[in-house]
């Protein structure tokens, strides 16, 4: 039986001036809000007796909602306040639902802890306190199901009333970013700076000696300089003399193929003067794919296709570009590298884009920046300063434009430590930067709920930051932003995430020493910051700064590099909490860290000073997933560590910890395990107990010493793909070898 749209819906989904919000910031906050839901409704928790019904209620009108919203991506009203609100709405409610469900399992896991005697006196003497929560917890949700329903009520009475007038919608900055592109074919040879030499490697393949047809990709992330790398090319007299006809269409996010065949129609007969056929609009696709065959098929042609976001638009428009083995060619630019490096059937070439060396950069900062000082450059007190704020731009042609236009205005030192000082501030508010962040969020709003989570995530991590993958993909795990896949580890399925976001541009590809990373470019950040913290996702606090929970985010990353960090208080709802400290002397737990953070799933002390992990820490933080102490001083760690039934991964690398307590195979969900020390080249290994066989869903361990049967035991733990092992001798060879051929998945041995 189809499900029907709740009767709240009907008249809302009606209204043409409710909701038509083009707006990016609004579609990101639903599309986070829905993805959280939908993953705990995904989660164990979404079985809970006596509140299963209450989930199945929210759910539907979610789902209502979630397609609601996508048709409204298709319209054209303005942004108004009174959307803004029921955005905001939204936020907080999943919040609130993500709470109720954390708070009942953590009353669960009260409720499990001790042997089977003391689980069956609880259940026995608690057991009308355990109804009392189920009442709680179902009633709770029953306020979120009202809730949920008033938001379109509530709207229908104001959102009519309340369009803002001049606001932008998202096909406006579509079609902004349309013009931007194709004026790239108008800009002057004065205004571009360090493209010469790509240039004429472009030129080399367009023009080489290759009879057959051919596609040319250039790929790099938003504002590096494709279309206007290609631009020159396509409009040097060389390659003008050299095809027969040529054309250069701007195919961008959203684009029918029709359309698109059209345009290619009227651009090959601009070109050459010729009169445009007449009612192409009348026209079909089989029609219009007539016309552009019959026109090509004898010629030698250049197509250029601008801005390419879909991964199949080359299988929808090939036929429209006959290969006569005439020398013809394709070039399209696109900010993903998946389409880049699409089997397209012909022979193709890749160039990706590379940031601007930084005597580039600087040049082609200072043509606007110091365009009117005296001498055309800036003085000795204002240089450092400069330095730095094209240092931010890390190459990407776009921010350098954009800020020296926004620094040729400022011409003391004052104003310009105001700007690099509250750089996000600019990039939020100030109209000038406003069209580099717009084009910027394109790649940001093309992406999936789960990926926004996990690219926003990134944003914790300090300026500059290099995340190993690996790591990555732990804390992403931990936060639920991954989903379940049948037949795939959530570890596949999250590097799969991390791949589209490195193929989308979005993160830049690095190394930590050999191992995969990535890293955000700066600006970038910046701009997920912005957007993390308006929808409280996440939050960043200075040095010395008092984080509390004014903000309202569910994810606070505390940096300093002065050597001071502030305390943080009334911070309870926090899902995530890592602190980066550099110079950092001391850290106490009881000054700076509090204890009723029952809802943590991730805490990252990475480097942090401190000697040793309270018992304390382990008891209130049942939810804890995810624990990083790699680096720290710490020299042991509690017998209570076993409480944290949840933890699937523990970092304990490079620490002064020389063996595991034996609760450690008390965590039977620890899926990743590292532990040891890195001494003058050589791996250190830590003691574990024999106990640590129990710990079935272990993928990753190392590096354990070899002591005792261990060596024999570890056969048993089968789902391991990683194993790292020191001080192995020539009489545990025998239980070795026997222990591999049980690990049939087992990838990587150290």
């Amino acid at each position: 039986m189809e499900a029907q749209a709740p009767s709240s819906y009907i008249g809302f989904l009606q209204q043409p001036c409710l909701y038509q919000n083009k707006a990016i910031m609004v579609s990101v906050s639903a599309d986070l809000f829905i993805g959280k839901f939908v993953a705990i409704l995904e989660s164990e928790a979404a079985s809970i007796a006596g509140v299963r019904d209450q989930v199945d209620v929210i759910k539907q009108e979610l789902v209502f909602m979630k397609s609601f919203l996508e048709d409204a991506d298709s319209g054209e009203q303005a942004h108004t306040q009174v959307q803004k609100a029921w955005v905001a709405s939204f936020r907080d409610l999943a919040n609130d639902v993500e709470n109720i469900i954390d708070e009942f399992m953590y009353h669960l896991y009260e409720q499990q802890i001790g042997g089977r005697f003391g689980r069956w006196i609880r259940k026995t003497v608690h057991f009308p306190k355990n109804l009392w929560y189920k009442r709680q917890i179902a009633n709770k949700l029953q306020k979120i199901t009202v809730a949920l329903r008033a938001i379109p009520e509530r709207n229908q009475r104001y959102g009519g009333a309340a369009a803002v007038e001049g606001k932008s919608t998202s096909e406006d900055i579509r079609r902004w970013g349309q013009n931007q592109a194709e004026s790239s074919l108008y800009q002057k040879e004065d205004e571009l700076v360090g493209i010469e030499g790509d240039k004429n490697m472009l030129l080399g393949w367009l023009m080489d000696e290759a009879k057959h047809q051919t596609v040319v990709s250039v790929v790099g992330m938003g504002g590096s300089g494709k279309t206007t790398l290609v631009a020159r090319t396509f409009k040097d007299d060389i390659v003008k003399r050299h095809f027969e006809c040529y054309a250069w269409i701007t195919v961008s996010q959203s684009y029918v193929i029709e359309d698109l065949l059209r345009r290619l129609i009227k651009e090959f007969h601009k070109a050459k003067k010729e009169e445009v056929p007449a009612d192409m609009n009348a026209m079909s696709y089989n029609e219009l794919l007539e016309i552009l065959v019959n026109y090509l098929e004898t010629k030698r042609y250049l197509v250029v296709l601008d801005d390419v976001w879909d991964v199949h638009l080359w299988e929808k428009i090939r036929f429209s570009f006959p290969d006569k083995q005439l020398g013809s060619r394709v070039m399209l630019t696109t900010r993903r590298e998946d389409i880049a490096f699409s089997s397209f059937g012909v022979e193709s070439r890749v160039h990706k884009i590379q940031p601007l060396e930084k005597g580039d950069a600087w040049e082609l900062f200072s043509m606007k920046a110091f365009s009117s000082y005296p001498n055309k450059t800036c003085s000795t007190e204002i240089l450092p300063l400069a330095r730095e704020l094209v240092e931010k731009c890390e190459g990407l042609p776009l921010a350098i434009v954009a800020l020296s236009g926004l620094m040729s205005s400022k011409k003391s030192l004052t104003e310009w430590s105001t700007v690099y000082n509250s750089l996000n501030w600019h990039l939020t508010n100030n109209p000038l930067l406003e069209p580099m962040k717009s084009i910027l969020l394109f790649s940001f709003n093309d992406l999936p709920y789960r990926l926004k989570q996990c690219f926003l995530y990134c944003s914790l991590f300090p300026e500059d930051h290099v995340i190993v993958n690996n790591g990555l993909i732990s804390l992403w795990i931990a936060e639920g932003f991954v989903e379940h896949v049948e037949g795939l580890t959530p570890e596949k399925v999250a590097n799969g995430y991390l791949m589209e976001l490195i193929f989308r541009n979005m993160l830049q590809q690095r190394f930590q020493e050999t191992l995969p990373a990535c890293k955000m470019h700066d600006l970038l950040r910046e701009i997920a910051l912005s957007i993390a913290k308006k929808e409280k996702f996440c939050a960043v606090h200075y040095g010395s700064e008092i984080a509390v929970e004014e903000t309202g985010a569910l994810r606070l990353s505390i940096q300093t590099t002065n050597g001071e960090i502030g305390s943080c208080t009334s911070i309870s709802r926090l899902r995530s909490f890592l602190v980066f400290a550099t110079g950092v002397s001391s850290f106490s737990f009881s000054n700076k860290l509090p204890f009723d953070l029952k809802l943590l799933k991730v805490l990252y002390l990475r480097d942090v000073p401190i000697d040793n992990l309270p018992d304390r820490v382990t008891h209130p933080y049942p939810n804890l997933k995810y624990l990083n102490l790699s680096r720290t001083p710490i020299t042991e760690l509690p017998e209570s560590i076993g409480k944290l039934r949840n933890l699937q991964t523990l970092t304990i690398m490079d620490t002064k910890i020389v063996a595991l307590p034996r609760g450690i195979s008390k965590l039977i969900n620890l899926r990743l395990l590292h532990v040891g020390r890195f001494i003058s080249g050589n791996f250190i290994g830590v003691r574990i107990p024999s106990t640590i066989s129990k710990m079935k869903k272990l993928q990753s361990l190392g590096y354990i010493e070899s002591e005792g049967n261990i060596i024999r035991l570890i056969g048993s733990m089968t789902q391991l793909t990683s194993l790292g092992i020191t001080n192995v001798k020539e009489r545990d060879e025998e239980d070795l070898c026997a222990s591999i051929h049980e690990m049939k998945v087992l990838s990587v041995l150290f």
